[in-house]
């Protein structure tokens, strides 16, 4: 019997490159390659990449450049490189790094084992196409056994907003959904597997129009609430948001779908319209903010997190207090904020951006007023009852970890049966970045 090879896969970014780690892992093993934990055991080593901000890029050349020992010892070790800095730079990738094999962007991965194929005579691989097929159609049908009881769905990919400061929509190409009975098949798989919660993506994912079983179109609304028919499926996620996308029906759903998860991410980047004009992201700081009060009303307990930008081209003092102010109105439980990273071939890139000092300052202040939210949010828990889906065992003896339909972390004592279930906690302390609970039993 022939031995199986090994596979080890380094995932950056976002969780839409997790699914399509595994996604790409599936495909592979049909050619007989089966996953490991340590670069060190595998006979191939995949990076899964992002490219959304410089330093992300910067880190898979760094985590290149120290496989070379690893190289030097093993000659016959395979090296990939796959996701969104492929789409962007391969063949700076294979210039730069004469070590790595294969170059494939995150719309042809399904072609990985013909191109292992070529490999394996010893060629080097360019597969950055956006091809007509739909490569979800062609991966492998039968998924492997789920790690937990969480699982991510990949429904609608690409985007079309074309924010000045994006590479989205050129290393994932146009928006594109996928058809609903497929996504309604996956998502029972995953549930016969094991998953009680699944995370719809997309880069704008409720931007998602699929064709119906019956044809027509569905909205993501409509999707959402034929997931909560599927017996099982106890909690539904999505990310990433797009303002401008979030229609009535979805609106409505966060009120009356009980299914649906209270947390929801939905960008905004500045609180200056100036500044949201010139990301050309079509939506004003005002209308975000009475968006967000309409979402509370159907669903008053939302935890809401956003992500921002500072430093970006022609941000002054004056713009930068308006994201303050926005922050201060709108009361985020998370965010996730960044200095402006310029990405070549976007719009913004041609602009001379802020000082950096002034940039880091500004960073620094806007990250103080999130935190500070955060930790409101969190200890605003202590002492209520939430609903945790325990995951995977604590760090110490005894203990369980999982999420709350808030998306807090939370940890307690508590026996290795309960994972994969979801039970009442009560909240009795926050930490920086999760809650203490005790089973409702034990209070």
């Amino acid at each position: 019997m022939t031995e199986a090879k090994k596979l080890y896969v380094k995932t950056f970014g976002c969780q839409m490159n997790v699914y399509d780690s595994e996604r790409m892992a599936e495909a592979l093993g049909g050619q007989g390659y089966e996953q490991v934990d340590t670069a060190e055991a595998a006979d191939m080593i995949l990076f899964n990449t992002c490219h959304i901000r410089e330093k992300a890029a910067e880190k898979m050349y760094s985590d290149l450049g120290r496989l070379k020992p690893l190289h030097d010892v093993k000659p016959g070790l395979k090296i990939a490189v796959a996701g969104c800095v492929a789409q962007a730079e391969g063949e700076e990738i294979l210039r730069r790094q004469p070590m790595v094999d294969l170059v494939v962007g995150p719309q042809t991965y399904h072609r990985l084992p013909a191109m292992m194929q070529a490999v394996d005579r010893g060629e080097r691989v360019l597969d950055t196409d956006f091809p007509e097929e739909d490569k979800f159609t062609l991966l492998p049908k039968d998924r492997r056994p789920t790690r937990g009881p969480s699982a991510f769905l990949t429904v609608q990919e690409g985007c079309d907003k074309f924010c000045s400061f994006c590479v989205v929509p050129y290393t994932r190409g146009a928006e594109v959904s996928r058809p609903a009975d497929r996504l309604l098949g996956e998502a029972r798989d995953l549930v016969a597997r094991g998953v009680r919660e699944v995370t719809l993506l997309g880069q704008n994912v409720n931007a998602y129009h699929g064709v119906g079983p019956e044809g027509g179109e569905w909205g993501f609304a409509r999707l959402v609430r034929e997931m909560a028919c599927i017996d099982g499926l106890d909690r539904i996620r999505y990310t990433t948001s797009h303002p401008n996308d979030m229609e009535d029906d979805l609106i409505a759903a966060h009120g009356d779908c009980d299914k649906l998860m209270p947390y929801l991410h939905l960008p905004v980047q500045s609180g200056s319209d100036r500044i949201l004009k010139a990301m050309n992201r079509k939506h004003t700081a005002e209308g975000y903010i009475r968006l967000i009060e309409r979402i509370r009303a159907a669903r008053p307990d939302l935890v809401l997190s956003g992500d921002f930008i500072v430093g970006f081209p022609g941000e002054t003092e004056e713009d930068f207090q308006a994201t303050l102010d926005l922050v201060a109105a709108v009361g985020y439980g998370a965010a996730y904020s960044f200095k402006y990273s310029a990405r070549p071939g976007t719009p913004a890139a041609e602009r001379a951006g802020v000082d950096p000092s002034v940039a880091d300052e500004r960073l620094q202040r806007l990250q103080a007023l999130i935190t500070a939210q955060q930790r409101a949010t969190q200890e605003g828990m202590v002492g209520r009852l939430v609903n945790v889906l325990f995951e995977k065992p604590g760090r110490i003896d005894g203990q369980i970890s999982g999420k709350s339909e808030y998306l807090h972390a939370v940890h307690c004592a508590g026996p290795a049966d309960l994972l994969g279930q979801i039970v009442p906690v009560e909240i009795i302390a926050s930490q920086t970045n999760s809650l203490t609970g005790r089973l409702r039993a034990q209070s």
